[in-house]
């Protein structure tokens, strides 16, 4: 197979520009081809029969569409002469190697769309700033379509960019963030080496001034004034001051001092942290009758100072505080923050202890009184006098009750009682020997039967409510009435304890059982106190090594005597026969009838006490309520029991009313059921017939129904009923009657 131009190859490269769709590339012929159409040429390779067709009959090979280096630089193809009707090849296959030839089609591409950078501010001249890249597809090996160049379109003069790196610098000098703070420069990458004819691309660069230290604080105004009143504790704010920076961040960063004034020990100033302000504050006590007005020097600055800019001056500032002091009404001080005082306990009421002062700070000096604050000396113990302010007692101290008293004085403006103030008072109470030593608990010992001379019993201590200053010393020993002849002996130890010692060998429990062993103890303070305590000491029966066996002696005593189980049996039957007893008693009460009134609350009529004193001993025959509903059924015979009357009082007798049998049945059953039963009461007594009956021939004695009536009832006829009637005949039958009450 050869080319048609009159030469043959098996294997052969060519290279084709990159175009689009065309006539013939290539045209292959076999030696073999006469023409008569029975050959047939095929093609097989990369992109045959797709990108690449032939002709199988004239074998003229060509492209079906556009060829791209960037895609696919190199084709390999493989074509073949065949015989129509066998199929068999003719010739061997022959290689042909495609290589495309690059044109300039691809304009140069940046691997961003925006960059953006920040440079500091102030920065010299060709200062880094950023680097840009640009690509681009086309081969870089054949030609210059593929050689960039970098340019500045926008951005100039305060930018430049490199040509060939892309690197872009600073190009003006001082630069300031705070006149201008952003810029954007655009860049252009051209390829064919910038010359004309080439592809080009364009990206944009945001270019941010960073901030530097290079603006120093500067103090709006040169004075400020402020006012506090003298009371302001410390740490009180003033005011507010600030200095203004054009920088940001930390390089904005102010701190602020006093440097010099009159106030340098009395104001402080902080710096607040987020408004970068200058606070001024109290740092002392302030007194307007001592200094009314303060001038400061206050100075701001920054901390973070960058060297290269101190030629541009000091980075500080300072402005003139005024300060007034305003005055107040300021409550009493007094002399001291606590008073501390000392008073003897036997000190006698209305004893001066000692004295507080207080006076007012002002100008005034307004006078001052004193009180004690009654919630801190709720027993009134002290008192002060409220001119002078000297503290005294009112009543006698204890100081085993108590040691320290903490009261408060309260000192109070007379003329303005709202302006007060309080201190606290401690006293202490100083100790006098007022109470004798005791013993330290309650002492019960024994002693053995076979016991020996001069053994210890029992170690004894004491204890006194005192407190001297030199400490206890007590001294013990037996009282003089049992000092003489007494079975055992103290030993005082001189260190606040004695001994009980025996006196004599053996003890016997039937000829004495228990001793009571009087001691006298006595400190050695002024004045001397002494008390005596007793020591029981019991005589029992030991064992050989002197541990108690057995202390009662009432088996040695009594040896005939009963037993305990006879004695617990003689007092069964005491309580036996009691409970007994008791019981009877309590029945023979039951046998009384119940009133036919139980309850208070089952009165049927008001009741009005009239709390009248009897008329004596005549008066007793009111007790008869006989007479009340009949005075003639009174029975002459019939005299008191109890007594011998010097005379008989007979009442003044009334026309008889209308005869009520039931009641008169009823108490004389009652009466006699009283006079023969051995458990009802006294004569003296009065007994209480609870029965209501059918009425009263004087109707109601109560004046609650007056208040119903047109007009006043005619009491009158009370004062016929005898002297028993005469307060119930003055208060309902005199002129002055309660009706209206």
């Amino acid at each position: 197979m050869a080319f048609r131009k009159g030469f043959s190859k098996a294997t052969f490269g060519m290279r084709i520009a990159a175009h689009g769709p065309s006539s013939d590339w290539l045209v292959l012929h076999s030696d073999q081809d006469r023409g008569d159409g029975s050959l047939k040429y095929i093609l097989s390779g990369d992109g045959a029969g797709d990108l690449f067709i032939i002709n199988e009959n004239t074998g003229d090979i060509q492209a079906t569409k556009r060829l791209d280096r960037e895609e696919k630089p190199v084709y390999i193809l493989r074509a073949q002469a065949i015989n129509r009707k066998t199929g068999r090849p003719v010739e061997p296959e022959s290689e042909f190697i495609i290589k495309i030839h690059d044109i300039n089609d691809n304009e140069p591409i940046f691997t961003k769309e925006v960059y953006t950078a920040t440079v500091p501010e102030m920065s010299d001249v060709g200062t880094f700033v950023a680097q840009v890249s640009a690509t681009d597809a086309d081969d870089p090996t054949y030609g210059n379509s593929a050689k960039i160049v970098y340019s500045i379109l926008q951005g100039q003069p305060y930018f430049s960019v490199e040509s060939e790196t892309g690197i872009i610098k600073t190009a003006l000098l001082n630069m300031d963030r705070e006149n201008r703070e952003q810029y954007q420069v655009v860049i252009q990458a051209k390829d064919m080496g910038g010359q004309m004819g080439g592809l080009s691309g364009t990206t944009t660069v945001n270019i941010t001034l960073t901030d530097v230290n290079d603006n120093p604080p500067r103090f709006p105004q040169s004075t400020y004034q402020f006012k506090t009143p003298e009371s302001s504790p410390p740490g009180t704010p003033i005011g507010r001051i600030k200095a203004s920076d054009a920088d940001l961040g930390e390089n904005a960063d102010i701190e602020y001092s006093i440097t010099e004034g009159e106030g340098l020990d009395v104001f402080d100033v902080i710096t607040d942290q987020e408004t970068q302000e200058g606070i001024i504050t109290v740092k002392k006590l302030l007194d307007f009758e001592k200094k009314k007005v303060y001038t400061l020097k206050v100075e701001a600055s920054n901390p973070h100072i960058e060297p290269r800019f101190l030629y541009l001056g000091p980075f500080k500032d300072s402005a003139t505080v005024k300060i007034m002091v305003e005055d107040v009404d300021e409550p009493p001080v007094f002399s001291k923050l606590a008073y501390i005082l000392q008073i003897r306990e036997d000190a006698q009421i209305n004893t001066t202890i000692g004295s507080v002062t207080a006076q007012d700070p002002d100008a005034a000096r307004n006078p001052v009184k004193y009180s004690v604050d009654r919630h801190t000396d709720m027993d009134r113990i002290f008192n002060i006098d409220s001119g002078n302010g000297s503290i005294f007692t009112s009543k006698l101290l204890d100081r085993e009750t108590l040691l320290w008293h903490n009261i408060t004085v309260i000192a109070t403006e007379i003329n303005n009682p709202k302006q007060s103030s309080r201190v606290p008072l401690y006293i202490k109470v100083l100790d006098v020997n007022d109470n004798p030593p005791e013993f330290a608990e309650f002492y019960e010992t024994f002693v053995c039967e076979k016991a020996k001379a001069d053994q210890l019993i029992q170690t004894i201590r004491a204890v006194d409510k005192d407190d001297p200053y030199s400490g206890h010393q007590f001294s013990f020993s037996l009282a003089p009435e049992a000092a003489s002849g007494s079975n055992f002996t103290i030993q005082d130890n001189k260190d606040n304890t004695a001994g009980i010692l025996t006196r004599k060998t053996g003890y016997s429990r039937q000829e004495m059982s228990t001793y009571l062993l009087p001691v006298v103890i006595s400190d050695n303070d002024y004045p001397v106190q002494s008390s005596t305590g007793t020591v029981t000491v019991r005589v029992c029966a030991c064992d050989h090594q002197g541990n108690m066996q057995s202390c009662h002696a009432e088996a040695l005593v009594h040896p005939t005597g009963l037993s305990t189980g006879a004695l617990v049996a003689i007092l069964l039957c005491i309580v036996t026969l009691l409970v007994t007893v008791v019981l009877f008693a309590a029945l023979r009460r039951q046998r009384k009838k119940e009133p036919l009134i139980i309850s208070k609350e089952d009165i049927r009529d008001n009741i009005v006490s009239y709390n009248d004193e009897g008329g004596g001993e005549e008066d007793t025959q009111a007790f008869d309520i006989g007479t009340l509903r009949n005075p003639e059924a009174i029975e002459d015979s019939k005299l008191r029991r109890d007594i011998v009357p010097e005379a008989l009082f007979l009442p003044r007798r009334t026309p008889a009313a209308c005869d009520n049998t039931d009641v008169r049945d009823f108490i004389n059953q009652r009466l006699k059921e009283n006079d023969t039963d051995p458990t009802a009461p006294p004569y003296d007594s009065l007994a209480t017939f609870a029965y209501e009956g059918t009425g009263s021939v004087a109707d109601s004695l109560s004046s609650l129904e007056s208040v119903t009536t047109d007009g006043d009832q005619d009491y009158d006829y009370l004062s016929d009923w005898g002297p028993r009637f005469k307060k119930l005949a003055d208060m309902y039958g005199g002129v002055g009657s309660d009706k209206d009450s």
